[in-house]
C-alpha cells in the first residue's frame, strides 16, 4: 500500500519556523497584490461536499461573506445533512486500516510535500484569509506560515516517535513500545485561524495515520475547501478524509456521537467544546472505547505592566497583543492589569497609541484593523462596550467604525474592578479592560482570577518578580516583557488550563502523542 502511496522519506534537515513576508519589500507587495486580483477574481464560486473522494452537491447551500463588504460573496457550499455525517465517518472507518498500515516515513513524507504546496501558494492563501476571514496582510501570512510549520514540524515528530526510546530490558526477554493510530478523527477548526489550526489539527490526525472528517467553520468554509485541495496534491488519500460544510446542531453532534468516532480535535469556545466534551463522554452502542477530546476552548488572558517595567515596551506589548487581528485571537490580550505607580501614565500612553490605529477593509494595507468576523459578533462586542461604559471609564473607541463592513472601534475602558463582566468574561474583540493593581502580589492574584488560563504575560526588569510570575501565574503559555500572542511552533507549545482547554500543547513535542495509543509488548527469549 505505501508503494502506491509515496515513497518514504529520509532523513529532513532540523525543523525552523516559516518566515513571514514582509510586505514593505516591493516584490512582496507586487506578489499578494496579484494574488488578491486572482483570488478576487474565483469569488462566489461553488464547493461540493467531500465525502472520502466523492464529491457530492446539496440543495441546501451555506454563502460565505467577505466581512469587510457583506455583500460579497466569498464561497457557495453545499451543506452536509446527517446522513453524510454517518457515511463519512463509516467511510473513514472503512480505509482506517489501510492508511494505518502505511509506514511512518511515507506519511511524514506526504506531509512535507504539504508544506511545498502551502509555500508554492502562501499568497494565495493569503488572499483568501484577507477575503474570507478579514484579516490584514501581515494576519493572514502569519497564518499560513504558521500552517507551513505545523506540517513541517509533525512530520519529524512522527519520524521521532516512529522509533521510540528503548525500554528497560528484563533479564531473557525483549521488551519494546511502539505507537499505534487511534482511528477515526473528527476535526472541528475555528474560524479565527481557519488555516493554520484548521492544519494542525488535520496533519497531526493524517500523519499519525488516523483518517479524519473535518467539519470548518461555517465562517470560514472556501479556506477549509483550498486546504482539501492541498491535502490531495501532496498525495494523501482521498479515502483518508473527508470535509463536510454544515451546522453543529445538523451534522457536529452526529459526527461526535457516533460509535465509530474515536477522537475530536476542536479549538472554540468553552460553551461548544464543554457541550463536546458531555456528548464525548457518554458511550454510545456499539463503541468500545472510551473518546479522547483534544479541546482549546479560548481565554481572557492578562498582561501584568510592573512598576519596574520598561513602559513604552509594555504599552506597545499591549497594544499589538489586544488588537491585532480585531482581539479576534483566543491569545489576544483583553485585560491589562497596571501597577498604580505608572497607571495614570500607561493609561496615557496606550490612549495615544490606541488613536493612531487604522480600521478598514482587510485588503487595504494601510488598515492596522480588519472587520470582525461577522455581523453577530459585532454586536455582542458592542453590546460588551456598553456594559463596559458603565463599568468603567471609557478611553478609547466605544462604537462601530465607519464602513459597511464589520468593523469595531478598538476600544479601551479604564478603572475596571476585578469583578466586572469585561473583567471576568470572554468577549473576542477589539475591547481592553484595564485594571489597577496595588502591587505586583496583588497583579498576580487579579490575573489569576479567572476561570480560563490560557496565555499571559508580564512586563517587568525585576528578576525577582519574573521568579514569581513563573510559579505563580497560571496560565498555559507565559511570556515575559514581550506580547501574549504569537506563539511559535517548536518554541511555545500552545495549550492553557482550566476552562481553556486540555492543555494540548499543539506545535510542541508532545501534541502528536493525543493521537495516538501505545502497545508495550514483552517476549521471552531465553
Amino acid at each position: 500500500m505505501s508503494s502506491t502511496i509515496a515513497e518514504p522519506i529520509t532523513a529532513p534537515k532540523p525543523f525552523s519556523n516559516e518566515p513571514v513576508a514582509d510586505f514593505s519589500q516591493l516584490a512582496n507587495r507586487e506578489a499578494i497584490e496579484h494574488a488578491l486580483h486572482h483570488v478576487r477574481a474565483q469569488l462566489g464560486r461553488e464547493y461540493d461536499l467531500l465525502i472520502a473522494g466523492r464529491r457530492e452537491k446539496t440543495g441546501d447551500k451555506l454563502k460565505s461573506l467577505n466581512p469587510s463588504r457583506p455583500s460579497e460573496i466569498v464561497g457557495i457550499h453545499s451543506k452536509a445533512t446527517a446522513a453524510h455525517a454517518q457515511e463519512a465517518v463509516e467511510a473513514a472507518h472503512a480505509f482506517f486500516p489501510q492508511w494505518g498500515a502505511v509506514q511512518a516515513e511515507t506519511r511524514a513524507g506526504i506531509l512535507l510535500r504539504a508544506a511545498q504546496l502551502f509555500r508554492e501558494r502562501k499568497f494565495e492563501f493569503d488572499a483568501w484569509l484577507v477575503f474570507e476571514a478579514g484579516k490584514t496582510w501581515p494576519e493572514a501570512d502569519a497564518d499560513v506560515s504558521e500552517a507551513i510549520d505545523f506540517c513541517e514540524y509533525y512530520a519529524r515528530q512522527m519520524l521521532r516517535l516512529s522509533n521510540p526510546d528503548p525500554l528497560v530490558q528484563l533479564p531473557g526477554e525483549k521488551d519494546e513500545l511502539f505507537y499505534l493510530p487511534l482511528g477515526v478523527g473528527v476535526i472541528v477548526p475555528p474560524w479565527n485561524f481557519p488555516l493554520a489550526i484548521m492544519v494542525g489539527m488535520t496533519t497531526a490526525a493524517l500523519v499519525t495515520g488516523n483518517t479524519v472528517v473535518i467539519k470548518p467553520s461555517s465562517d470560514t468554509p472556501t479556506i477549509a475547501a483550498k486546504f482539501a485541495e492541498v491535502l490531495l496534491d501532496a498525495g494523501f488519500p482521498p479515502q483518508s478524509f473527508s470535509m463536510l460544510v454544515g451546522s453543529g446542531a445538523v451534522v457536529g453532534d452526529v459526527l461526535v456521537e457516533h460509535p465509530l468516532t474515536r477522537f475530536i480535535a476542536f479549538t472554540g469556545s468553552k460553551e461548544v467544546g464543554l457541550r463536546i466534551n458531555e456528548l464525548a463522554a457518554k458511550p454510545r452502542k456499539g463503541q468500545l472505547w472510551i473518546k479522547r477530546v483534544i479541546a482549546e476552548m479560548g481565554g481572557k488572558d492578562a498582561i501584568i505592566v510592573d512598576r519596574e517595567a520598561d513602559l513604552e515596551s509594555a504599552v506597545k506589548g499591549v497594544l499589538w497583543s489586544a488588537f491585532g487581528f480585531q482581539g479576534q485571537k483566543c491569545s489576544a490580550c483583553s485585560r491589562a492589569i497596571v501597577d498604580e505607580a505608572i497607571y495614570d501614565e500607561f493609561v496615557e500612553k496606550l490612549k495615544a497609541e490606541v488613536a493612531g490605529l487604522k480600521v478598514g477593509a482587510a485588503d487595504d494595507s494601510s488598515n492596522y484593523m480588519g472587520p470582525v468576523i461577522n455581523e453577530s459578533a459585532m454586536k455582542s462586542i458592542l453590546d460588551y462596550v456598553e456594559v463596559g461604559k458603565e463599568e468603567g471609564r471609557l478611553v478609547a473607541g466605544g462604537n462601530k467604525a465607519p464602513g459597511d463592513g464589520y468593523f469595531v472601534q478598538p476600544t479601551v475602558i479604564a478603572d475596571i474592578d476585578a469583578k466586572a463582566r469585561i473583567f471576568q468574561e470572554e468577549i473576542f474583540g477589539p475591547v481592553l479592560a484595564v485594571a489597577k493593581a496595588r502591587d505586583f502580589e496583588h497583579a498576580i492574584e487579579m490575573a489569576n482570577d479567572s476561570e480560563y488560563g490560557l496565555t499571559g504575560a508580564v512586563y517587568t526588569n525585576n528578576r525577582e518578580k519574573i521568579r514569581k510570575a513563573r510559579e505563580q501565574f497560571f496560565v498555559g503559555n507565559l511570556y515575559i516583557n514581550r506580547k501574549c500572542t504569537g506563539a511559535m511552533v517548536g518554541a511555545h507549545p500552545f495549550g492553557g488550563f482550566n476552562m481553556s482547554g486540555t492543555d494540548s500543547k499543539a506545535g510542541g513535542p508532545d501534541y502528536l502523542l493525543q493521537f495516538l495509543q501505545a502497545k508495550a509488548i514483552g517476549e521471552k527469549i531465553s
